[in-house]
Order: C-alpha cells, then sequence, then structure tokens
C-alpha cells in the first residue's frame, strides 16, 4: 500500500482519465474510488482495466451489497466510514484487505476480534487526530493507522512521521495532483 491514499468521487466515468495519470504524475499509485457516486462500480471496473499498475481500491463501502461490488469490479482493497462486520467476513474471505473506520476503544477492539490491524481514523480531526491516535495506541500497540478527514498538505508529513501511521487519506491529495497536472500544462 502507499502511504497516501486519495479519495476520489468520480461523478462520471471519463473523470477517470483526468484524475489517475494526475495522480501517477505526482508519485501516487493509489487511488480510493468512493461508493458516493451511481458510477462508482463502472469507475472501479474502469479504473482496473486500464491502470493495472494502480493500487484500485473502493471506499465509503457501507454495506456487503456494495463490498460485493466492488470486489466484482477489481478492487484491491475496501476503505469503510465505519465498521461492518459483513463486509470484513466477505473481505476476509475473499482475502482483500479491509480498513474500516475505527475511533473507539470499542470499535479498535471489535476490528481486532475480526483480525483486522490497520484501521481508518476517520474523521481525524474531529475525532482528536494525531493526538487521540497516539493515546488509542497505548492499549491497542498492534493497530495501525489511516487517518482521514482534516488531514491536508500542511500537517500530512506530521501523520506521516509516526510509525503507528500506515497511511493518510483524503481527498485533498486529488486536488493536489490536478492543480500540479493543470499548472505544468501552462
Amino acid at each position: 500500500m502507499d502511504e497516501k491514499i486519495p479519495v476520489v468521487v468520480i461523478k462520471d466515468v471519463t473523470e477517470v482519465d483526468r484524475i489517475l495519470p494526475a495522480l501517477k504524475k505526482s508519485g501516487i499509485n493509489c487511488a480510493e474510488i468512493t461508493f458516493r457516486t451511481a458510477c462508482a462500480e463502472q469507475a472501479i471496473a474502469y479504473a482496473v482495466k486500464n491502470y493495472p499498475e494502480m493500487n484500485i481500491g473502493a471506499g465509503t463501502v457501507i454495506n456487503e451489497s456494495q463490498c460485493k461490488k466492488a470486489l466484482k469490479a477489481g478492487a484491491k482493497f475496501i476503505v469503510s466510514p465505519g465498521l461492518s462486520v459483513a463486509v470484513a467476513k466477505l473481505c476476509k474471505k475473499r482475502g482483500v484487505p479491509y480498513y474500516p473506520g475505527c475511533v473507539t476503544p470499542t470499535e479498535i477492539m471489535q476490528a481486532l476480534e475480526l483480525g483486522i490491524t490497520i484501521v481508518k481514523f476517520f474523521p481525524a480531526n474531529l475525532y482528536g487526530g494525531l493526538d487521540a491516535m497516539k493515546t488509542l495506541s497505548a492499549p491497542f500497540p498492534q493497530i495501525k493507522f489511516i487517518p482521514t478527514g482534516g488531514v491536508n498538505s500542511a500537517n500530512m508529513e506530521e501523520f506521516l512521521d509516526w510509525e503507528k501511521t500506515y497511511a493518510v487519506g483524503g481527498s485533498f491529495l486529488v486536488n493536489d495532483a490536478l492543480k500540479n497536472a493543470e499548472g505544468e500544462k501552462r
């Protein structure tokens, strides 16, 4: 997994060919295409087929039905804003990494019971950010975090410098990549 996971919202499949090359040019070979739009499954399938060198996953997966669609489309990892036992079990059965949103000790304990040791910490800015993750790591030293929400270009390195950060995520990575790509065209 890359240490940067861009959260990609695709409203039209044609956007894939604008966004993924910009990410690659920025040195990011990963994309979490969210299930926030009607074309998510199509966008994932298109991205997996046309950008096989990239690690394409599905984000905002909130139930087993969406997870099945994402896996059928070829998603290589699944991310959820919260923890779904059904999604966790399906991903485990299929051998696909699942990164559920977990911000409380109870949620982390549930993730551990499901064999999950990497969790999304979302929204990081509202749940105490790096300080909260450091506090949670004391009773859960086996957990690594993917902070998302409130992570940005200005504070990303602070998160990445901590050894318990598996990766950072956010739409800011897409915005930065697109700005860089557009700036180079001028």
